[in-house]
């Protein structure tokens, strides 16, 4: 699943290609991937309009259009975005193709047909998407020790775990919560109750470092991401701990151990991240 760096990497891709363009044309080649409104509706209400920009909210897309009105969407397992030409030859699993006034296309590529588009009209709220639900972003600067403590503290789940709770912190997902807590010296199956205020600090500053750099080693050029096909991205040679499971720490040398926590694989270091 893409996450916080792989999905702001999409839209700093995408957004120049689409800024400004008009949307001739809409084909939805599966209604699964519709989930507001219909998809006839969809199409619709589309077609015919500007895009005037893009954010990102924790792994959501979000692409504003001149009306007001916005495009949601969710990668989810396997989603991709692609802008081609017309001619470029069509993937498999192509749900959605945007036609564009400059005769380009917006292609969505999804394997598992996991991932969701949302129109919402200027007069719709956007929590119909779930998007209000999610916790602050890496980036906020409320993001501090107190603010992480305030709401983990007394989990009695594994710190592991809890870094994946979207409501907490958005966007971290399973790669960066290996590389924070390697980076913090926290083993995974530590309950959050076991934390110490220095833990907090530490996590509250390393979480935003983290997703920074896998931002800045996401970074390429339009032709290498559609080369790629729009799941291509560069970040395994900078981690430094997950994947690398029989490898040795580049700090002590001791060999990295591989854990299940709550259904996800976790790879650590036994001496830098001691069990408590």
């Amino acid at each position: 699943m893409p996450k916080l760096p792989e999905v702001e990497t999409v839209r700093r891709i995408l957004e120049p290609q689409l800024i400004g363009r008009s949307i001739k044309k809409v084909e939805v080649l599966n209604k699964q991937i519709i989930a507001h409104p219909a998809a006839k509706q969809f199409a619709g209400s589309l077609s015919a309009q500007k895009f005037s920009g893009m954010d990102r909210r924790g792994k959501f897309l979000i692409f504003q259009l001149e009306s007001s009105a916005r495009l949601f969407l969710h990668l989810r397992m396997t989603g991709q975005l692609l802008v081609t030409p017309r001619d470029y030859p069509c993937e498999k699993h192509t749900h959605l193709v945007l036609h564009l006034d400059n005769g380009m296309q917006l292609r969505y590529i999804d394997v598992r047909r996991f991932g969701r588009f949302w129109y919402i009209d200027s007069k719709e709220t956007e929590n119909i998407t779930g998007i209000d639900k999610l916790g602050l972003e890496p980036f906020d600067k409320q993001l501090i020790a107190e603010y992480l403590k305030s709401r983990l503290f007394q989990k009695k789940k594994s710190i592991k775990e809890m870094l994946h709770d979207q409501s907490v912190v958005a966007g971290i997902g399973n790669i960066y919560s290996d590389e924070i807590l390697y980076l913090c010296g926290i083993y995974p199956e530590t309950k959050c109750t076991e934390l110490s205020d220095t833990d907090w600090e530490k996590l509250s500053r390393t979480i935003p470092q983290e997703l920074a750099l896998a931002i800045k080693e996401n970074k390429m050029s339009a032709e290498e991401y559609l080369a790629g096909k729009g799941k291509e991205y560069r970040n395994t040679p900078f981690l430094k701990a997950y994947g690398h499971d029989g490898m040795p720490c580049p700090v002590c040398g001791s060999i990295f151990e591989r854990i299940t926590v709550a259904g996800r694989s976790s790879c650590y270091c036994p001496k830098c991240q001691k069990m408590r």
